[in-house]
């Protein structure tokens, strides 16, 4: 254990000593395995700077405890600089009661609160600071991590005008919001102008809750969580 021990801070060490190397520095440490041969990466293989990308992705939403809202995102963007972009993006929601809204239904024999959203757009700066690799099952995949800052608007509709009032069929009457938005989002590059995203979008808004006794409630500070997949292209 202990010649384990020692040989493993050997390799941690040289690797550290070397990590200004670039992508094509080999080392060969032939006293472990005459097999084994370790890479040091450091110049980024996927370049950004200059370059267009779309996305087309997939999203579930987490805000409605009484909705299943899932999605299609599309989002277009443009790196200035290596590290800096931006970037807008439109979602498309689609909204279906689910088992939480039955049972409240079923029990108290009236609806709850609900809001739903039906579409959200906007506009970002886009940070990439952070890039590296990941080895899995002999393949090396590469990815970016970035994060995102701007503005948006969401269109949506709830029935708090008619849900206090039990006599009343529930409806929903449209509503529009300004947010700030703000995202992380980690980018693996499948092929050189091909790429899969891993993305966690939030929006902040204020908004009314249900009326009281035909009264309208105040604006209090409300969110809306997207998980987006996608698949992009850049050129």
């Amino acid at each position: 254990m202990l010649k384990i021990a020692l040989a493993t801070a050997l390799v941690v060490l040289f690797v550290t000593k070397n990590t200004h190397a670039g992508e094509k520095s080999l080392y060969d440490f032939l006293w472990l395995d005459p097999d084994k041969k370790v890479y040091v990466l450091q110049n980024k293989t996927y370049k950004k700077e200059h370059t267009f990308y779309m996305d087309l992705g997939y999203l579930s939403n987490f805000t409605s405890t009484f909705q299943d809202t899932k999605g299609l995102s599309v989002k277009g963007g443009f790196f200035i600089h290596e590290d800096w972009g931006l970037e807008v993006f439109y979602n498309q929601y689609s909204n279906k009661n689910n088992d939480n809204w039955n049972n409240v239904r079923d029990i108290n024999g009236a609806d709850p609160f609900v809001r739903r959203f039906n579409s959200s757009y906007g506009a970002m700066a886009v940070w990439s600071p952070f890039y590296g690799k990941i080895n899995t099952f002999n393949h090396i995949f590469y990815f970016d991590w970035s994060f995102g800052l701007g503005i948006s608007k969401i269109n949506a509709e709830s029935n708090r005008t008619t849900v206090d009032d039990t006599n009343l069929k529930s409806s929903y009457a449209k509503e529009s919001y300004n947010a700030a938005v703000w995202k992380t989002n980690i980018k693996f590059h499948l092929k050189e102008n091909v790429h899969l995203g891993v993305e966690w979008m939030q929006q902040h808004y204020k908004a009314p809750g249900p009326n009281k006794n035909g009264q309208k409630s105040k604006d209090t500070f409300r969110s809306n969580q997207d998980l987006i997949i996608s698949i992009g292209f850049s050129y």
